[in-house]
């Protein structure tokens, strides 16, 4: 039985944020017919929201304890046998500690294992820098034939991990925001591959948005519409594959702006902007994202303000820029 999502649907999974729709719903769905999904996870069963998987399909669950590389490895074989297998463990691990593992087995060797960080981007609020992941997409997107995914809200993140698991390939999913998180959707829409999702019409700008700060850019693109400025927003819900088609129907707006949580080197700005240059002629383009810094510790609205990612920081940063084209 597929993921649905409506109103009273939609407040649910924002209850349970990005990580607990994905293992607490999605998964559970995907699997309804067979249940022949085998969980590993790093010492992040609960925290993830896996207790509901856990409790119904003891046999297919593994903590192997904080050793994220042996969790990939792990992984890896049981895909090898003909397994279906998930992997999940904090993102900021199973993306930079398993980076080799990752490349090697489900890169290289092309082990349809789906991994799931969770806590991406500044998920991990008060643990710290060390704990960050806001280089993920740039790591992941590297490695040949691997699919990576970030959904823009939990009603996506629960519909990402069926999606991925039927697509028998190679995927990483990165999990942003927290419970009770912001939510774009309230009513029913697929989730494909490789497919953005238009979220707002609009003339003059095309925002091209990527995780739970789609949210974020879907309040900055009313505001800048009620401003007089004609806004767009789209859920680049993929980043590899990128939707170049898209991208391409974008091409006739005065400016495309990237909206993510992540460094704006190496993500979705970093994917648009290397399309871009293969072009002879298209619209400037502004990344919003993460720069070149560390931050001091503190809870998630306050990196997001901090990282001029809330919803009136993008608004102003997009109608600078088109106030002053070269700034």
């Amino acid at each position: 039985m597929p993921v649905v999502i409506n109103e009273l649907n939609a407040r649910t999974y924002a209850r349970l944020g990005q990580g607990g729709a994905l293992f607490g719903v999605g998964l559970l769905e995907a699997i309804a017919d067979g249940g022949d999904v085998t969980v590993l996870t790093a010492d992040m069963g609960k925290p993830a929201g896996l207790a509901r998987f856990k409790d119904r399909f003891p046999d297919q669950f593994v903590n192997v304890g904080i050793a994220e590389q042996n969790l990939v490895g792990m992984a890896a074989g049981l895909a090898s046998e003909g397994r279906r297998v998930v992997a999940s463990a904090q993102a900021a691990f199973i993306s930079m500690r398993s980076f080799e593992q990752v490349r090697q087995y489900l890169g290289y060797m092309q082990l349809p294992v789906v991994c799931v960080g969770v806590s991406a981007g500044f998920g991990l609020t008060f643990f710290g820098n060390t704990h960050y992941a806001i280089e993920d997409i740039a790591l992941m997107r590297t490695i040949p034939g691997l699919t990576v995914l970030s959904p823009a809200d939990p009603g996506m993140a629960a519909k990402a991990i069926g999606s991925a698991l039927r697509s028998g390939r190679p995927a990483y999913i990165r999990c942003t925001g927290g419970l009770n998180a912001g939510t774009v959707y309230t009513t029913d829409v697929s989730f494909e591959i490789g497919r953005a999702i238009p979220v707002l019409e609009g003339t003059q700008v095309a925002i091209l948005s990527t995780g739970a700060v789609t949210a974020n850019a879907v309040q900055a693109a009313v505001q800048l519409s009620a401003s007089g400025v004609s806004t767009a927003v789209y859920d680049f819900h993929t980043i590899k594959p990128l939707d170049v088609v898209t991208l391409q129907s974008c091409l006739g707006h005065a400016l495309i702006v990237t909206v993510e949580e992540h460094t704006i080197g190496g993500g979705l700005g970093g994917a648009v902007a290397e399309y871009l240059a293969t072009l002879s002629a298209h619209p400037p383009l502004v990344r919003l994202g993460i720069h070149d810094r560390f931050f001091m510790p503190g809870d998630y609205p306050y990196l997001i303000a901090q990282s001029r990612l809330d919803a009136q920081s993008i608004a102003e940063d997009i109608a600078a820029r088109l106030v002053e084209p070269h700034r």
